[in-house]
This record gives structure tokens, sequence and C-alpha cells, in this order.
């Protein structure tokens, strides 16, 4: 049996594009913190209204920029590390997830596959009622950051060099084996 809800002190809102509009505010102290889940998309908490769709998709973003951040810092600190001869670069752990992770992005790239993490934003974005458009301050720094406007074909080239930089420095500086 479906779960039945309390009846709402709110008044009937849009859910068109996730607006909320209330015409005349709840009685506060019965319904501090209470969720209200009736209106597909959105999420009362504590009186604030969160497109909880779009909430997602900007957590994607953000998981989007650290797998990009640690393949690209990784590479510096890689660089850097060979030159100052720095033990902690030739990790054999650090080193197989930092070359499995551009791996991925490269065999995506090359067979035509469009990065997951970019779709499932876009579709959570679709069904927050956002399309293509970033949402928190941290989310909109980080989507600008991300996505460039580069064909695919371009990025595919990019994604390669980047790959054969890393496959490089794995050949030339190899790790060391784990005991």
């Amino acid at each position: 049996t479906p779960a039945v809800l309390p009846q709402s002190p709110y008044p009937p809102r849009d859910c068109d594009r996730g607006v909320w509009m209330p015409q005349s505010p709840p009685p506060r102290d019965r319904w501090r913190g209470a969720f209200d889940l009736r209106c597909m998309g959105l999420l009362m908490v504590n009186n604030i209204a969160v497109n909880f769709h779009c909430f997602l998709a900007d957590v994607i973003v953000v998981v989007h920029f650290a797998y990009v951040a640690f393949v690209i810092g990784g590479m510096g600190a890689i660089l850097a590390g060979i030159v100052m001869r720095w033990r902690w670069v030739r990790n054999f752990w650090f080193r197989m997830v930092h070359l499995l992770m551009i791996a991925v992005v490269v065999a995506e790239s090359l067979c035509g596959i469009l990065c997951p993490l970019t779709e499932w934003e876009d579709r959570l974005r679709e069904a927050g009622g956002r399309p293509n458009e970033p949402g928190g301050f941290i989310a909109r720094w980080a989507h600008d950051l991300l996505f460039v406007d580069l064909t695919f074909s371009e990025m595919t080239v990019y994604y390669v060099a980047f790959g054969l930089a890393v496959l490089l420095t794995f050949i030339l500086a190899p790790p060391r084996r784990p005991c």
C-alpha cells in the first residue's frame, strides 16, 4: 500500500519547472523540520524548497571535477616528484589508479562514448526542470572549469595525448612494485 502523507499546511503549489510559490506561510511550530514530498522533484526541509534532482546533478559535477582534478593534478605531482625525487610518487597503487582513470577516459572517447557522469548530470537537470543550467556556486564553478567549447573529436585528441603522456611517465619512471 502506498504511504499516506499527512495533510500539508501548505497551499497547492505550481510544480512546473521546479517553482514553488507559497501563498501563506505554514504554522512553524507544528511543521518545523518536516518533509513534504508531494510535489515531484521538490523536497521541503525546514521550509526551504530544494530541487532534489538538481542537487544530485550538482553533486555529480563536484565528483566529476574531483575525478579530473585527480588525473591532472596527479600528473603534475608525478612530474614534480620525479624531478624532486619524492618517493611517494612511485607508489604502485597511486600510479595504477592514475593510469586506469585516464585509460577509462581515453577508451570512452575513442569509442565515441559520452562520459557517464556528464550524461547523468544532464538527465538529472532535465528531470529537475533546469536543463543545461548548473546549480549552486561550487557546481557552477566546477561546471565552467570542466566543460570547454571544443568538439568531441578535438577533446579526443587531447585525451589521447594526455593518456600517452601518463603512459610515458609510467614507463620512464615506473612505480615501485608492492612487496
